[in-house]
């Protein structure tokens, strides 16, 4: 019985978190996967990863370089854990279904090739021989085939299925770009005009190509043109119709295919998580019924039901099981069948909050001094909606005074007040609240307001008394002054648009982290590529910075516009400048002088990294998140409740277990709101229960959807 309950428990969690894992189902399978999935070697794997990654720091070209003999071992280490972790991965499986599974093969194949590259790079490297660490570029691929990287493989999935329509988009696109390259060719080619640099304009076909390129994405606009506007006013015709048609409509056609793809595709991925989460709650059914009497259904009783909810969710509290259960045997017949039995991945899936009311302790230390009738007129008036208005009105003035000067007199001593009301709210808010339900482990706005005023008290205090000894910390009056605009942040809770679009950005935030994860792996092969092929081919020397005749460590560079900007610090001479050179490129602004400063110092090839990392993260991975979060906005404004979580609703109304709306207005607070909460005074007193429950969230299916 218990190898079932831990096999049906399984079959239940890999339901709730969209697992779709075929294991062994032999005992000695189930607890090695059991194991598998606890969080510890997952956090494990997680922080080797991050290791692994980071090495990149210390490696030559390093920010700070370390004996290649200290990262070795360390590199050693890492790959031992993840070879440590695919082999118990090969013993929960089928054998057959493990060598099926292409990231099993990937992950192999990247360890495997670490480390001859180790083995080779050491040898080369000792020998005193010039070596590449070629293998580097494979690192953040272990954080795409892991078991627990699913949701970055499904944005892979997307930009894979999206390619096909994209480039045939692209085909049009460089088919255009070639025509009016060549178009610009003839027309300026022959006239003899030069640039601003006194080069020959548009008399070399590649040239031209990159140059329109550039255009499309605006950032050499209007430069390249005006050359030949200040020929002829007619010549502006042809850069005008060629933004037209290549940044507006094959930049918005891009776009648009990518969200349509994007579209298409998760519609079908749906459908396979949904119907991967049925089979499983099947197959848990199927080891867990029981049949109640001769010809009768099979069904699962109330004990099999809450020893099976305790496994798979070991801190859900016994009021909120007992909701789950008054909800799939809404006829209190002690069993349930296999429809309602399907639906608990679903219903654990459902965010409720389990309110408790607490006396105020004042109200049992001094309870005639806290229930006397300016005590209660008192804490109306911090309960009520204009108390919060005033406090707004307080922060916008107080914003003003931030604006103003601060060596005056009379604004210093006016943020000596602003603290003292800050403080006094801080104060009767906790007079009005219960002090655990005020400082609620989710009752962000709460911390939030405290943190910040006694941080900026502290700050202003130390600051005042170096002040008095005529020494002022620059440091301490930075966080001064950064504490001070931080209040601010607290207006936007209060405003209620500002409030919906935050709350969606929190509920769509899980989702969010994925592309940046698959930006950082991006960016990681790039850099690693960027490394090998630029270092040390642009310097950076706090000698340059104002000196006219800067050339970035290189005379290739004198006289050019990546120099005279004072781009020497845009290199790829470590992993940390890689990356924020990386970044730029994908702002796009000034790209082009960036790329040309390392065609100088290079090759004019140089170009195909610089446009190649333009189309794979600009054009392809911004447009796939762009489509992301069109659809996010969209589904979390559109989906309506689940009749799962009506049903969840009716029952908590119908036990009278339910908070009043206007009582609990949604809020940032709410949406960050998980299992338990305390409710304070001002709920208990018009209820009598001492356990409620409120839905957290509009709804489950986003996160199935965008997870």
């Amino acid at each position: 019985m218990l190898q079932d309950m831990d096999l049906a428990a399984v079959y239940v969690s890999d339901a709730q978190y969209n697992r779709n894992i075929f294991f062994d189902t032999t005992p000695q399978a189930v607890r090695l996967y059991l194991l598998y999935n606890h969080w510890v070697p997952q956090v494990l794997l997680y922080v080797f990863i991050t290791v692994d990654l980071f090495l990149a720091i210390f490696e030559e070209p390093a920010l700070h370089e370390v004996s290649l003999w200290a990262t070795m071992p360390v590199e050693l280490l890492c790959l031992s854990v993840f070879t440590v972790r695919i082999v118990h991965y090969a013993k929960v499986i089928p054998r057959d279904k493990f060598w099926k599974d292409p990231k099993n093969i990937c992950i192999i194949i990247i360890l495997l090739l670490t480390l001859l590259d180790m083995i080779i790079y050491g040898a080369l490297t000792a020998s005193s021989l010039y070596a590449v660490r070629w293998s580097r570029v494979l690192r953040p691929l272990l954080l795409v085939n892991i078991t627990e990287g699913r949701q970055l493989r499904r944005a892979f999935r997307s930009i894979r299925n999206a390619l096909p329509q994209i480039f045939y988009v692209f085909l049009l696109f460089m088919f255009s770009l070639l025509m009016f390259s060549l178009m610009a060719l003839k027309l300026f080619g022959k006239r003899g005009l030069t640039t601003i640099d006194e080069r020959p304009y548009f008399t070399n076909y590649l040239d031209i190509v990159f140059d329109l390129y550039v255009l499309v994405t605006t950032a050499n606009s209007p430069d390249v043109m005006m050359p030949a506007y200040n020929a002829s006013n007619f010549f502006a015709v042809f850069f005008i119709v060629y933004i037209l048609i290549n940044t507006y409509i094959f930049m918005s056609v891009f776009l648009a295919v990518v969200y349509n793809n994007y579209k298409k595709y998760l519609k079908e991925e749906v459908r396979q998580l949904v119907r991967a989460k049925r089979h499983k709650m099947v197959r848990a059914f199927a080891v867990l019924q029981e049949r109640r009497e001769e010809g009768a259904e099979p069904a699962v009783s109330q004990a099999c039901w809450n020893q099976l909810v305790r496994r798979v969710q070991p801190d859900i509290s016994t009021a909120h099981r007992e909701l789950l259960w008054s909800v799939s045997d809404d006829k209190n017949q002690g069993w349930i069948g296999k429809v309602a039995f399907v639906q608990l991945a679903d219903l654990l899936n459902i965010q409720v909050i389990t309110l408790k009311s607490r006396p105020h302790p004042l109200q049992n230390l001094l309870p005639t001094l806290y229930q006397s009738g300016p005590s209660r007129l008192l804490r109306r008036m911090v309960q009520h909606r204009g108390f919060v208005i005033l406090y707004d009105l307080i922060i916008l003035v107080n914003a003003v005074f931030i604006g103003l000067d601060e060596t005056d007199p009379l604004i210093a001593y006016a943020e000596w007040v602003f603290l003292a009301l800050y403080l006094l709210e801080i104060l009767l808010k906790l007079y009005a609240f219960e002090p655990r339900a005020f400082f609620s482990r989710h009752n962000f706005w709460n911390w939030f307001d405290t943190i910040i005023v006694i941080s900026a008290l502290i700050a202003t205090i130390i600051n005042t008394m170096e002040s008095l000894g005529r020494y002022t910390s620059r440091q301490i009056l930075d966080i001064v002054f950064i504490l001070r605009v931080l209040r601010l942040v607290r207006v936007v809770d209060s405003i209620k648009r500002f409030r919906i679009i935050i709350n969606t950005l929190i509920k769509i935030g899980p989702t969010i982290l994925t592309f940046g994860q698959l930006i950082i792996v991006v960016y990681y092969i790039f850099a690693m590529v960027g490394m090998e092929l630029f270092k040390g081919k642009v310097q950076f020397s706090a000698a340059d910075i104002g000196n006219l005749q800067r050339d970035c460590g290189n005379p290739l560079l004198k006289n050019t516009a990546f120099a005279r900007l004072n781009y020497c610090k845009n290199n790829f001479n470590d992993v940390v400048s890689s990356f924020i050179l990386l970044v730029e490129l994908t702002v796009v602004n000034q790209w082009h002088v960036l790329t040309t400063g390392f065609t100088d110092v290079t090759h004019k090839s140089a170009r195909i990294f610089f446009v190649l990392f333009h189309i794979v993260v600009v054009i392809i991975i911004i447009n796939i998140f762009v489509a992301f979060v069109l659809e996010a906005f969209f589904m979390e404004y559109s989906v309506e409740k689940s009749d799962l979580q009506t049903s969840l609703e009716k029952k908590i109304e119908e036990l009278e277990l339910a908070v009043a709306q206007e009582q609990l207005e949604e809020n940032l607070v709410d949406a960050m709101e998980t299992s338990d909460n305390d409710l304070g005074t001002g709920q208990s007193a018009k209820k009598k229960h001492t356990l409620m429950f409120k839905i957290a969230s509009k709804s489950k299916k986003q996160n199935t959807m965008f997870s």
